[in-house]
């Protein structure tokens, strides 16, 4: 091993005494007010849905007949039908084949486009249902989401599809600000644009420990920010089915997990006015503040 002379190794210590004296006259003022114990200012984490209350009421999607649509959405409906037919096309939908219904799909989270669930019923196993979405002021473009082709999903299930997921973030995007500020009701509007018929409910503030029930409807923030939101589908067939969506901080829907609900034991939670959300933090990362948020129902979710 070779080794230093005494002199240089006497000269690179003095040398780095200096860079340290150096550096302590040169300390930016504000680095140097956190080594003194000035307290450091922690961010809230970017919330993709603002804090708020929710009603005890059932949470549902309201679904419409023809004859129940306003005339406006059904003038829009029949200009939108050329549209239609060719993006139904492009996923061999057969649109132009056999007889055809469709509803309307009211999703306060989405007011700036007119929803509508497509389905041609050929008997037992051999259904075909899409959802297609219009905008309602001309800003943004007919889209056709599959569902089911003659009895089959076309890819994989539509509810976790990439497809879908990527339709549903145009569709938000083209609302801008208009776009649902409300967790729970952006995650059943895109539940319903995924072919569920989804109803929660009774959403109720305050529980008992060790209550065995489903979990309703909460949502989480990691401490990087963005929202995890789950519900429980009671209406789904034949068992309540546990949706979890997963929202960048911006607004952006990543991922969606549907899984069988099953009672669990619920979280005490208190009954003021308001509730204080449990944000999860990451491996390895400090928890943030806590938020007051629109906690509806406390049960976690079943793993």
């Amino acid at each position: 091993m070779m080794k230093i002379p005494r002199f240089a190794a006497g000269l690179a210590a003095a040398s780095a005494l200096f860079c340290i004296s150096l550096a302590a006259q040169t300390a930016d003022p504000a680095t140097d007010g956190v080594r003194r114990g000035s307290p450091i200012v922690q961010h809230d984490p970017p919330l993709p849905f603002p804090p708020g209350r929710a009603s005890s009421s059932p949470a549902v999607i309201e679904f419409r007949a023809p004859r129940q649509m306003t005339e406006a959405d059904r003038e829009l409906e029949a200009g939108a039908e050329s549209s239609i037919s060719a993006r139904a096309g492009i996923a061999d939908l057969e649109f132009n084949q056999g007889e055809w219904a469709y509803r309307q799909i009211v999703c306060p989270a989405l007011p700036n486009h007119l929803l509508l669930r497509f389905t041609r019923d050929n008997g037992a196993r051999d259904q075909t249902v899409f959802t297609a979405s219009i905008p309602r002021n001309g800003q943004g473009h007919v889209r056709v989401i599959p569902l089911i082709r003659r009895g089959y999903s076309l890819w994989s299930p539509a509810p976790v599809n990439a497809i879908t997921i990527a339709a549903f973030n145009q569709i938000r995007r083209e609302e801008g600000a208009a776009a649902g500020k409300y967790w729970l009701q952006t995650g059943l509007c895109y539940a319903a644009l995924a072919g569920a018929n989804p109803v929660v409910g009774p959403l109720t503030p305050d529980a008992t420990m060790h209550q065995p029930v489903l979990p309703f409807a909460e949502m989480e923030i990691p401490a990087k920010g963005g929202a995890i939101v789950r519900f429980t589908d009671q209406a789904s067939v034949p068992h309540s089915t546990l949706w979890t969506l997963t929202f960048s901080p911006g607004g952006a829907l990543l991922k969606v997990k549907r899984e069988p609900a099953s009672a669990v034991a619920r979280w005490q939670v208190p009954s003021e006015h308001s509730p204080q959300a449990v944000i999860l933090p990451t491996p390895h990362e400090q928890p943030v503040t806590s938020h007051p948020i629109e906690l509806q129902s406390s049960a976690p979710a079943a793993r």
